[in-house]
């Protein structure tokens, strides 16, 4: 079969997808363009400050990406691309794009807090420490896969990391220039993109060669030092220069599938067990757990609420930037699928396997095997180096939350200090890091997954107490939950079984904490008035 079929297929769906679904669900919910945004009301040059639609889209769509789109769908593609293929397309339009833009959704209604804090308000003070410890542990999860990821990219490709530590220089002389400088934005962008194509030739020609423990320290210091830092001079524009970087993996990678028509020799459909016990996996609920971020991922809805909506300029560009950006990202997923079809049995990590397909397909206009290489796995770092300091953000937002009313408040105890809240989230995100690549993925695609769950929850019961529609949240919050909570039980079984009982304190913590917000959900869905409001008249 050729890729050019499922190109089209999920191109055609994914348009008409936004054309027609998100201006439906924009419509129910009651976007508004002259209301005020937490940007503009709460500015305040650190966390809080507007950007323009691109470079927002830029940003957001940079960091709910990082590497899960490709190292997902490629993973799970040993139970066959076909179903791999059709849960991306069905998952990004009806679940993942709904699931981030009502997220977004929410936090711009609640003055840009996080999740954890629209939790507080339908569930009461319970229910937020809950879903705050939640989304912590998720995102200890995301920032030391990510790290592992990017660490392992860089051994592989010295070359793309050079051009990644110069990219960062770049960023903070863009953001100098546009957001203090006063300078034009096509100006700074034409620059900063010739930037980059100068910091690629350079990385060709001095490759950064370091250890894999080396590059795990490095990028400690720089997520703590890019979380702490004010989003205009590192976050924004890094995130938004990086994006043309992604659309032109993104764009190469689809001329040259249509060019090179490579043929689907994979598989479509293999098994619905696979390996052996006791890490036997079944396509239900495993397939779901393992694709993450190419359909449906609860990081999505942190990064929403956390970063993304206090950057949202104006509520017209919600459509774009959280449904618009989830399909772009299946879109991307598609591409992995293709790439691992192709190449059949590649051997590497993931994101291996997906540079020299990519690198293959761009031979087809002329582009070398070796810098098309090079050049997608530069693109590929920066989706997960983006997602890691973006993560380690939205974790000490979480952090400072919890242990303080208002999470800007700073002097509330130490605990609440952008330094301290930081860099305990580092240090044990390293830790785990350091474990590997491999033992991580599996609790994190099913912690991931089960955040998202909850955060349909969340989002069905803040809808319904808004009086807006929530029936289109009902079913895929139901089946997230139940995919999750089946894969949470085998890991456990998994985990138990092999004796690693750091992997088994996630996973029994992680499925403890879903199941006691799944009922408190329950109780406010019968409640005539938010949980956190009754508390607040006792």
């Amino acid at each position: 079969m050729s890729a050019i079929v499922l190109l089209v297929i999920a191109g055609v769906l994914f348009l008409c997808a936004y054309l027609f679904y998100g201006s439906w669900l924009a419509k129910k919910w009651g976007f508004d363009p002259s209301k005020k945004t937490p940007a503009h009301e709460l500015y305040d040059g650190v966390d809080y400050a507007p950007a323009k639609a691109p470079v927002l889209l830029g940003h957001h769509f940079s960091s709910i990406a990082g590497a899960g789109p490709i190292a997902g769908p490629i993973q799970a593609a040993v139970f066959g691309w076909l179903p791999v293929f059709l849960w991306v397309v069905v998952g990004s339009i009806f679940f993942g794009g709904v699931h981030d833009m009502g997220a977004l959704f929410l936090s711009v209604r609640n003055k840009g807090r996080s999740l954890g804090e629209s939790i507080g308000i339908n569930l009461g003070r319970m229910g937020r420490i809950l879903f705050s410890a939640f989304s912590w542990l998720t995102l200890l999860l995301v920032v030391a896969a990510f790290a592992n990821i990017v660490a392992n990219t860089f051994v592989a490709s010295p070359s793309a990391a050079t051009a990644s530590m110069l990219f960062m220089i770049l960023a903070v002389a863009f953001g100098l220039f546009v957001y203090r400088g006063g300078g034009s934005l096509l100006v700074g962008t034409i620059i900063g993109v010739i930037g980059m194509i100068a910091s690629i030739a350079i990385g060709n020609k001095f490759p950064l060669v370091l250890s894999f423990e080396t590059w795990m320290i490095v990028l400690l210091i720089y997520i703590f030092i890019a979380s702490v830092t004010p989003v205009w001079i590192l976050l924004q524009p890094r995130d938004y220069l990086n994006s043309f970087l992604l659309y032109g993996m993104i764009i190469g990678g689809l001329i040259g599938i249509v060019i090179y028509n490579p043929k689907l020799v994979a598989p479509a459909v293999t098994a619905f067990a696979v390996g052996e016990a006791p890490a036997v996996q079944y396509m239900f609920p495993m397939l779901f757990v393992t694709v993450a971020c190419g359909a449906i991922s609860g990081f999505h809805s942190l990064v929403g609420s956390g970063t993304t909506s206090k950057q949202l300029d104006n509520e017209k560009d919600m459509k774009l930037v959280g449904y618009g950006s989830m399909l772009i990202e299946g879109l991307l997923a598609v591409v992995s699928i293709i790439t691992v079809a192709y190449i059949a049995k590649g051997e590497g990590t993931p994101v291996q396997i997906f540079a020299n397909g990519l690198g293959t397909f761009m031979t087809s206009f002329g582009v070398p095997m070796e810098f098309g290489v090079n050049f997608t796995s530069l693109a590929i770092s920066a989706f997960a180096l983006t997602s890691l300091d973006t993560a380690t953000r939205l974790a000490r937002f979480i952090f400072q939350e919890a242990f303080s009313k208002d999470g800007k408040d700073e002097k509330a105890n130490i605990l609440t200090n952008r330094y301290v809240s930081t860099g305990v989230t580092v240090v044990i995100a390293g830790w785990l890091g350091f474990g590997g690549y491999a033992a991580i993925w599996p609790i994190f695609g099913s912690a991931n997954q089960l955040l998202a769950a909850l955060a349909l929850i969340a989002l069905a019961v803040a809808l319904k107490f808004m009086g807006k529609a929530y029936q289109m949240i009902v079913i895929p919050m139901v089946f997230m939950f139940v995919v999750t909570i089946t894969a949470l039980g085998f890991l456990i079984k998994q985990h138990l079984s092999s004796g690693n009982f750091i992997m088994l304190f996630f996973a029994i913590a992680l499925m403890v904490l879903a199941i006691i917000l799944a009922f408190m959900a329950y109780k406010a869905f019968q409640s005539d008035k938010p949980l956190g409001e009754i508390e607040a008249e006792k």
